[in-house]
């Protein structure tokens, strides 16, 4: 997606040859227009997918996922990274390391949320190696409903996860693959659609 490509090469930061930092416009300060984009755009790439509905991980994916939902008129949850008062029954938990943060976290979903058989569209902020949405993936399953595809915001296509997800027969499409990071320079996978 271009105008993702074109934010990232702006406003995107390469902290490392590993480490992408985004928060101008994705996971900390919010760009509604581009989330926007997104939104239709992943609408686009999963219009024949008969999705019913969208799962996510808090915080940073609840933005795209919202918009995708609004713009595919389905509802959308997202998994908590830590439980509360209000969310104790009736879960689904899975095991999640966090590459960024180099913590584990249970991630938990309300069983009441996504239903035994509806197709679900999983989608994240980023893709490194694939912990995230696999723990996600883990959760709709447990659920009882199917993983119809996996959307992700941006892909560090240079780590593992594509290819852990690809090998579990998930169907994933990413709006940016970032090929390498370096100092001043971030570059990308050249995807023809």
């Amino acid at each position: 997606m271009k105008q993702l490509e074109d934010k990232i090469r702006e406003e995107g930061r390469a902290l490392s040859d590993q480490v992408l930092k985004v928060d101008a416009f994705l996971n900390h300060q919010v760009d509604p227009v581009l989330m926007q984009a997104i939104g239709k755009e992943f609408a686009e790439r999963f219009k024949d997918a008969q999705i019913d509905r969208i799962v996510t991980l808090e915080s940073s994916g609840i933005a795209p996922a919202m918009m995708t939902a609004l713009e595919m008129d389905i509802p959308f949850v997202f998994a908590r990274k830590r439980k509360s008062l209000t969310l104790q029954d009736d879960l689904v938990e899975a095991d999640v390391y966090s590459f960024t943060k180099q913590e584990t976290n249970r991630i938990s979903l309300s069983r009441r949320f996504v239903l035994p058989g509806e197709r679900v569209l999983v989608i994240d902020d980023f893709l490194a190696n694939g912990e995230a949405a696999l723990g996600l993936t883990q959760l709709v399953e447990a659920a009882g409903a199917e993983v119809s595809g996996v959307g992700i915001v941006i892909e560090k296509s240079f780590q593992l996860g594509r290819d852990k997800l690809i090998e579990r027969g998930y169907r994933v499409e990413s709006l940016a693959r970032v090929a390498k990071l370096e100092k001043d320079h971030i570059s990308f996978v050249e995807v023809v659609r």
